[in-house]
């Protein structure tokens, strides 16, 4: 097929992979280049840099609904747009270009966990399987008829990035799946009373609030990778990675050391924090951490 593609970060990489490697994609839509670390240098996204390196034509448009990107969408007459990632809303416009329709690769069990951060929100809310649908688009946000699906279970340890490869690899084989039998699969409304939405993560999404079960405060840390933090002191410490120990119980927030082991208490339970960011260091383990803070005590707001 004359495939179009949209996707944007490195999840949707390997479906781009698959489809380079098996149908004809005329172009690849990307989100514009974006400022990233300390230099604030322009960056181009994953999947620019995957189009790039295999000649395939590029547009990245502010707005993909804007009359001009419209018009150049059409003159590439696609048999199939495909969805992975992308960041920006399709018009019904672009979604009645092709002749097959549009296809979206989204990482959960629709309608479960609709909307921008269904493998964060998945691991937050302490779920135990997920998966990948492929649906035909519509003017909705993620509410098409779904085609395929593939369960991925989630362990109790596992944190975003090791989930988020998971699904990835079996969205891309998924999608591969989904175009073969395109013509044969019936496609399936979505049942709009069993669905939940996964909203866009903010800032404040991973402040630790100690007050909360020791489970709650693990899955945070877990679902967000990096994102999860606390304040000690009136200074800004990331969370990065944590496990429910079995320690005596300890208030909320209050720290304790115990040879190599950095403890804090919670509502329900005890959290041991295996790795830790302190303000303007990098991410340590708990044990190096500790040797450079053999004092550290109080309370984590």
């Amino acid at each position: 097929m004359r495939v179009i593609f949209m996707g944007t970060p490195e999840f949707a990489v390997p479906s781009l992979k698959i489809l380079y490697e098996t149908h004809e994609i005329i172009c690849v839509v990307t989100q514009p280049d974006r400022p990233k670390g300390r230099g604030q240098k322009l960056q181009p996204s994953p999947v620019k840099v995957f189009a790039t390196e295999n000649n395939l034509p590029i547009i990245q448009p502010q707005k993909i609904k804007s009359p001009e990107v419209v018009d150049e969408l059409k003159k590439f007459r696609a048999d199939l747009i495909v969805v992975v990632a992308f960041g920006q809303i399709l018009s019904q416009e672009i979604l009645d270009l092709p002749k097959f329709g549009c296809i979206n690769v989204h990482a959960s069990l629709l309608p479960k966990y609709r909307g921008a951060a269904p493998i964060e929100w998945c691991l937050i809310n302490g779920e135990t399987l997920t998966g990948v649908t492929t649906m035909k688009m519509d003017a909705g946000l993620d509410t098409g008829d779904m085609l395929l699906k593939t369960e991925v279970p989630i362990t109790d340890e596992m944190i975003l990035p090791d989930l988020r490869e998971k699904l990835c690899t079996a969205g891309a084989a998924l999608l591969s799946e989904t175009i073969k039998n395109l013509e044969t699969i019936q496609p399936i409304k979505q049942d709009d009373s069993l669905s939940n939405y996964a909203p866009m993560l903010k800032k404040d999404t991973g402040k630790i609030d100690w007050n909360k079960p020791a489970r709650e405060i693990h899955n945070l840390v877990r679902g967000l990778y990096g994102g999860a933090f606390t304040t000690f002191n009136d200074e800004k410490y990331k969370i990065w990675r944590t496990k429910i120990s079995d320690a005596e119980k300890l208030d909320a927030g209050e720290i304790k050391i115990i040879g190599k082991k950095l403890l804090a208490g919670t509502g329900d339970g005890v959290l041991e924090i295996l790795e830790i960011q302190a303000p303007n260091a990098k991410k340590v383990s708990a044990a190096d951490f500790i040797n450079g803070r053999k004092n550290f005590a109080g309370k984590f707001d």
